[in-house]
């Protein structure tokens, strides 16, 4: 008799490490489970199929079979634990393209880069490989080595040798940004993500966060319950998802939390945003629940179902197509921001979450290419300047805090100078608030902000 358990529904795509399998499974089992459950064009005969692996390369790229052994691996790359050199990856054309970089792993220590694509492991090409095939191989023994070719993206290729260790991922990191604006970064939709970030929340609320910045850039998925309740943590998202299965198509609704964050919350997505975090992006997109600033998303609107086999090994089976609440299409497509950002997009939203706290002030027209070491130059039209008070004027690294400066003016210029050098490329807020009086007495009635990029 079958053995149908649905382990699990499940949204991920970027995976940390997964082994090779040994097949052990029942043909038949494993056939009857995919007539059953699968949601999907199926490419060929699966009664004419040889082998399991036959009949997986007959279904879509998100189902797969693993080993028990392997399972656990999976579950623990969801859960952001694991032994490996520290990448979490993607496949792309050239290889693996890496994603993400855990600080203080080996791979961060031997210079790697987002962008990097690996694409040879000990001398083999990684063209040809699948993602789970190269993570097997990236993956080993603790203290073992790997060799890794790394394809720059200036066209540049080099060969390391990288030991790897046992790591564990900061699921959600937090803190404070300037204008008491808090800032969360999820990285994958583990079983404890609304409690982890439900007590992020809290915490910045009590340090006194006015509004929040939630990121779900390079995050690649994990659990739809995580999903749905963290949908329920923003107020005006009724419903999680739409989901069309073999049965047919229903809402779902998102499951309502304690802990809400604010109505005008920004939320970050880019192209490494995938699954779980494109359903969010879709449910907040649809029902106008937040604000979304980046790149179109990933595109991957396929929910998988585990199913737990005779001998212990799982099937992973994509056993539905899941769109916004109101229909937005997110499979090969992905989600749209409502605000796209070219640079970064963390700096947008703390650019405009500052802004729309600052009431009457007025936007001037933005610097680009600041020195960063030396005093930058702002020109101000002269009835401003005539009634700027030097001592009022702050400016902001975007994406973190202020940056201790002083200001003078000298003649019709006002010259900003940072007490240490500003960082190459980033972008900053430069902010004159009407506070206090100049020398002839004059003072600003309302405030004045700009944008200012330093030079690269």
């Amino acid at each position: 008799m079958l053995k149908k358990q649905l382990f699990a529904m499940f949204l991920f795509v970027l995976c940390l490490a997964v082994p090779i399998t040994a097949f052990g499974a029942s043909m038949d089992e494993v056939r009857n489970l995919v007539k059953d459950n699968y949601v999907g064009d199926i490419d060929g005969n699966l009664d004419q199929a040889t082998s399991i692996p036959n009949m997986m390369d007959m279904l879509d790229p998100y189902s797969t079979y693993f080993t028990a052994e392997e399972f656990e691996d999976f579950i623990s790359g969801v859960e952001l634990s694991t032994v490996g050199i520290g990448v979490v990856i993607e496949k792309v054309d050239l290889g693996i393209h890496i994603t993400q970089i855990i600080d203080g792993s080996s791979a961060n220590k031997a210079g790697l880069k987002v962008g990097d694509i690996i694409t040879a492991i000990d001398g083999t090409s990684t063209v040809p490989l699948t993602i789970d095939q190269a993570s097997t191989r990236i993956k080993g023994a603790e203290n073992t080595s790997v060799s890794l070719t790394i394809l720059r993206e200036d066209g540049s290729t080099f060969t390391k040798d990288l030991v790897r260790n046992a790591f564990s991922l900061p699921n959600v990191e937090a803190n404070m940004l300037y204008g008491n604006i808090g800032y969360i970064s999820l990285h994958s939709f583990s079983n404890d993500t609304a409690s982890l970030v439900a007590k992020s929340v809290r915490n910045l609320k009590n340090k006194g966060a006015k509004a929040f910045i939630f990121d779900l850039q390079n995050n690649g998925g994990g659990y739809v319950t995580a999903a749905e309740q963290l949908i329920g943590m923003f107020p005006n998202a009724a419903y999680a998802y739409k989901l069309q299965e073999a049965s047919g198509i229903s809402n779902v609704r998102a499951l309502k939390q304690a802990t809400q964050f604010p109505k005008d919350t920004k939320v970050l997505i880019n192209a490494h945003s995938a699954s779980a975090s494109e359903m969010t992006a879709a449910a907040l997109f649809d029902q106008d629940a937040a604000k979304l600033y980046g790149q179109t998303t990933y595109g991957k609107g396929a929910m998988q179902g585990f199913f737990e086999l005779e001998d212990g090994s799982f099937l992973k089976l994509t056993i539905g197509h899941f769109f916004g609440p109101n229909g937005t299409v997110i499979n090969h497509t992905g989600v749209k921001p409502h605000v796209k950002t070219t640079g970064n997009a963390l700096s947008k939203a703390h650019f405009d979450s500052i802004a729309s706290s600052l009431g009457n002030y007025k936007e001037m027209k933005s610097l680009k290419n600041a020195p960063l070491n030396k005093a930058f130059t702002v020109s101000f039209t002269k009835p401003i300047l005539a009634k700027l008070d030097p001592a009022s004027v702050q400016l902001v690294a975007l994406g973190g805090d202020s940056v201790a400066s002083t200001a003078k003016i000298i003649g019709e210029k006002l010259y900003v100078t940072p007490k240490e050098p500003l960082e190459a490329g980033k972008e900053y807020m430069l902010i004159a608030h009407p506070k206090g009086k100049s020398a002839s007495g004059q003072s600003l009635k309302n405030g004045v902000y700009l944008h200012v990029t330093a030079t690269k």
